[in-house]
């Protein structure tokens, strides 16, 4: 899929940029030129640059899979009980 027009770059260009090392939307933009004329590729760009990222993230495992996740309890002190 086209997602610059104005470039000709499509979501594969993207994905490959991705595969490569680029992580913001800087270096595609300084690489690929993407949204650099009318900027309407901007959010999708963007997006897709977002799941690519997110696809390549390391997910995080819980250090003990059957216990349930625990919330950490915050405690404030009150400034007016001294």
């Amino acid at each position: 899929m086209i997602v610059c027009v104005c470039n000709n770059v499509s979501d594969r260009k993207i994905r490959q940029a991705v595969d490569a090392g680029m992580t913001t939307m800087v270096e595609l933009r300084e690489h690929l030129e993407i949204g650099t004329c009318c900027g309407k590729c901007h959010p999708s760009a963007k997006r897709i640059l977002r799941d690519c990222l997110d696809a390549a993230a390391p997910t995080q495992s819980q250090p003990f899979p059957n216990e349930p996740h625990v919330q950490p309890i915050v405690f404030f002190s009150n400034a007016l009980a001294a």
